[in-house]
């Protein structure tokens, strides 16, 4: 028995202890701040606008109802005459804006005209807060201003945000508008942004919280008050809807002058053009400006706006009831898509953000759907290329300092372990160290190495500059190749699939699925590990014994809810084992079952139980050595969960370091087993209740899969090209991690696997040729030796088959319970069919098991007993899967 250190007690670190003190005054620091600057902006009065501002007291609207909440509503006019008779021109701001905005405009109309410039609730000197931003309230708003003012009818010159007020005011109360003049304004819903109302609401929320964080909760003492982008403007779009907007537009008969600058940066000139188709009887005037013209170029835009009002106002200006048929009739056709603009703008800012933020997610998709977004026309070829490789540049270095700084146990957190599988870092990592630095570039083209080999350079600290430098030149040559090759085949995509008439993104995701689909067939194709890869996905999916349980099991769980209706009992099955916690379903005690089985100690593998609770690696490996010396046991020794299924954390322990780091990770209680080498069964057994004889019911001969080495093929290799292991090649490449670049020696053989369990790669036989009188007899005595049990598999070791026939010399290592297999069925010479009438056939016996230890007093386990099993069992494994505990300082010498 080695000695070890005297156990030392942690005390906690004072560096973390001064970090957490810090952390603290940190915090309340800042909430004292955030009180102050609060105080400070409550106490603040704001500076009153330049300018004659007038107010009137209007109700609050939220929705379409209002509410008694009064509302100060600014406004201004440009003339300080207010002549009747005049015709009244009411100048809506955009949003962020006020009623200064019309500065440059407003007193070149202002002999001519009687003006009214509001500030809008929300905005300027109006009230800021208000229950509903939305543009139809604003509308209502305006409509209680004009009631007030007693005008009866207006013109209406609507800037940007300010379209959309116009155009549900018209929609209110259209009596009340003389006409519109859509000045950069907004209006269908296909235009603004990306097009989508649920896509860009969900943008206008996170620009709304954005904006609210900075406002509210940063101590900012009032600094940014009063900014153009303020919470109201954000909630003004929050709050808004355009989708109404093209039924308004279609529908509006008085006439309409649309005036639009050529390079607008915020509302494509494609919106004018489809406000004009939409309204047959407008008026279009494009101009080369941009979308701010209305804050300079008064002197441009006076004179179109005077002489439309004019012509309004002599009956001379085209209403709908006059306008070109031929316009009227394209106004009926639904809207092209084709006719939707390039992203520009902020609009191409915000989807910069969204694919470098998306190919942290998944770079392949993303490009492949950027480059199908290309080939649609919506965004040009050099910003797709530049946004993809710069979201894959920012995503890649963090990959790269993540594995430098934070090492392998990020890859047991969040984000990290959703994309990288420590299995694959190995991996990498073993190729880096062979390869060198080329395979960072080479990587970008291998599908699956890309993540895992990156983390792996970090991890290995290879030289910053010369990643970066390898990494980029083959971004820089991927992802153009890959946006080019998209943007070619995704137009052909989107033609060819019925995609309906969904949002442009979403037609781009749906088909980059496709394409990244295809594109990683093509890559996997082009390399000889890649086609074997795809061979093992094909066999897993064609030979049913390697189906998951979701896929195999619902036949049989059909059959057992027949089972359950005959019997009259859900849960009958659960007493066919008395003396296991509801018959053995799940997580059942295995010390405890082996417990059971003491006065068959000869035929039992010894083992002992190591608890968890409240105790450290050391005093578990501690345990765990007393009990080899107590029982003269060397190195190899079995240790596994106490609780486990489908032989989940089952390890073969072949010295001490290996024990440590096995306790490192199990945090759950463990089982010490004697190491039974030799040819592995499983036997399954039932007995009926009212029968004094037991019956074995199926015998599997379980195998563990070898490869025999050439001389010239490494291990991976080997595995690659053997038809069976093919199938499972990852998980037995995940196995050999560390031998996987071996070459063996040309007749020599591997094994790949040494536990008995089909799902953990071992080869399952029909092992019904040994079954023996002698050997069912000698079950059968083992079994009666477990009062309470009838129905089950053992799993068996035995040295020699001839003693195993005779029942004798073997090891029961396994006592598995009601839901245990007839493994037999795994044999590749079984069909489905067969595997499912032997499962039927099980279950069966299982519920007439059942029913008779119910005849005898036996209680079923309840539904909720079960469902606290299962509970119990998930939890066990998920405090398994947490990230294992630091390594002791201690070294163990190896018995």
């Amino acid at each position: 028995m080695p000695r070890t250190e005297p156990r030392r007690e942690i005390q906690p670190d004072k560096s973390q202890r001064n970090l957490r003190r810090w952390l603290v005054w940190l915090v309340a620091g800042y909430a004292v701040l955030l009180l102050a600057s609060h105080l400070v902006r409550r106490f603040h009065s704001a500076e009153a606008a330049p300018g004659k501002i007038h107010q009137a007291t209007v109700q609050a609207i939220k929705g379409e109802l209002q509410i008694n909440q009064p509302v100060t509503l600014a406004w201004q006019q440009y003339n300080s005459e207010n002549k009747s008779g005049r015709p009244v021109i009411v100048l809506l701001h955009g949003s962020p804006g006020v009623s200064h905005d019309f500065n440059s405009l407003g007193p070149l109309l202002a002999s001519r005209y009687r003006l009214i410039a509001p500030d809008l609730p929300g905005f300027g000197q109006s009230t800021q807060a208000i229950p509903d931003y939305s543009f139809r309230a604003h509308a209502h708003y305006l409509l209680e201003l004009l009631d007030q003012l007693q005008v009866k009818r207006a013109h209406l010159i609507a800037f940007s945000m300010g379209g959309g007020v116009a155009l549900n005011l018209a929609d209110i109360a259209p009596e009340r508008v003389a006409s519109i003049t859509m000045l950069s304004a907004i209006g269908v819903q296909e235009m603004e942004l990306f097009g989508d109302y649920h896509l860009n609401h969900a943008i206008h929320g996170l620009q709304l919280a954005g904006l609210w964080g900075i406002y509210e909760a940063v101590p900012q003492f009032g600094y940014f008050d009063g900014g153009m982008l303020s919470v109201s403007y954000a909630r003004n779009f929050y709050d808004s809807d355009q989708r109404p907007l093209r039924r308004i537009l279609s529908n509006y008969a008085r006439p309409m002058q649309i005036i639009h600058g050529r390079h607008d940066e915020l509302v494509p000139v494609e919106a004018a053009l489809e406000h004009q188709r939409l309204v047959a009887q407008s008026e279009l005037h494009l101009l080369d400006d941009n979308h701010f013209m209305v804050f300079a170029k008064g002197q441009m835009l006076a004179p179109l706006i005077s002489g439309f009002v004019d012509r309004v106002e002599t009956g001379t200006a085209m209403t709908r009831a006059t306008a070109d048929p031929a316009r009227l009739a394209q106004a009926a056709l639904p809207f092209d898509p084709a006719n939707l603009p390039k992203m520009i703008g902020v609009a191409a800012l915000v989807l910069l953000l969204l694919i470098i933020a998306a190919t942290l997610v998944s770079e392949d998709l993303t490009t492949i759907s950027v480059g199908v977004m290309v080939g649609q026309g919506r965004i040009g070829f050099l910003f797709g290329t530049i946004a993809c490789f710069l979201g894959i540049f920012v995503g890649d270095v963090m990959l790269y300092l993540a594995g430098r700084w934070l090492g392998r146990p990020a890859l047991t957190r969040a984000p990290l372990k959703w994309f990288v599988q420590p299995a694959a870092v190995e991996r990498s990592s073993e190729w880096f160290g062979r390869k060198g630095v080329w395979v960072i570039a080479a990587s970008r083209f291998i599908p699956g190495m890309r993540l895992p080999t990156y983390f792996a350079a970090g991890l290995l600290k290879t030289s910053f500059w010369w990643f970066t430098f390898y990494f980029a030149l083959a971004c820089a040559v991927w992802t153009p190749l890959l946006v080019g090759l998209s943007a070619l085949l995704g137009g052909e995509v989107v033609r060819n699939a019925v995609f309906g008439q969904q949002h442009f993104i979403i037609r781009a995701l749906l088909a980059g699925i496709i394409l990244m689909l295809l594109i990683r067939l093509l890559m996997r194709c082009l390399t000889w590990r890649g086609r074997r890869m795809l061979v093992s996905s094909w066999g897993r999916l064609t030979r049913w014994e390697f189906w998951p349980m979701w896929a195999f099991y619902p036949p049989v769980i059909c059959y057992i809810a027949w089972l359950a209706l005959k019997h009259r009992s859900l849960t009958l099955f659960t007493a066919a084992n008395p003396a296991i916690p509801a018959g053995g379903v799940v997580g059942e005690s295995k010390i405890e079952i082996l417990k059971g089985l003491a006065t068959a100690e000869n035929f039992i593998a010894r083992a002992e139980l190591i608890p968890a609770a409240s105790r450290g690696v050391i005093e578990r490996v501690e345990q765990a050595q007393s009990f080899m010396s107590a029982h003269q046991f060397s190195f190899p020794v079995v240790l596994k969960p106490d609780a486990g299924q489908r032989g989940s954390g089952v390890e073969v322990i072949r010295s001490a370091a290996q024990m440590q780091e096995f306790f490192q990770h199990c945090l759950a209680d463990a089982i010490i087993q004697e190491y039974a080498p030799g040819e592995e069964f499983g036997v399954f057994y039932y007995r009926y209740p009212n029968e004094e004889q037991g019956r074995i019911f199926s015998i599997t001969a379980k195998r563990f899969p070898k490869v025999t080495g050439d001389g010239i093929s490494t291990l991976e290799e080997l595995i690659l090209n053997d038809p069976r292991a093919v199938c499972m090649a990852r998980f037995y490449c995940e196995k050999q991690q560390e031998h996987l670049w071996d070459v063996p020696a040309s007749g020599e053989q591997r094994q790949l696997v040494e536990l008995g369990t089909h799902c953990r790669g071992a080869i399952f036989l029909d092992g019904w040729e040994v079954k023996t009188s002698a050997l069912e007899a000698a079950i059968d005595c083992i079994s009666k030796c477990y009062v309470g049990f009838y129905f089950g598999r053992y799993d068996i070791r035995t040295a020699s088959i001839a003693a195993f026939k005779q029942g004798r010399d073997f090891k029961v290592i396994e006592l598995n319970g009601v839901t245990s297999e007839a493994t037999h069925i795994y044999d590749p010479k079984n069909n489905l069919l067969e595997a499912y009438r032997v499962l039927f056939e099980q279950w069966r016996i299982a519920f007439e098991i059942g029913a008779q230890n119910k005849a005898r007093g036996v209680k079923p386990a309840t539904i909720s007993e079960i469902i606290r099993l299962v509970i119990e069992f998930r939890q066990r494994a998920n405090a398994d899967a947490t990230p294992p505990q630091p390594a002791s300082p201690l070294t163990i010498a190896d018995s």
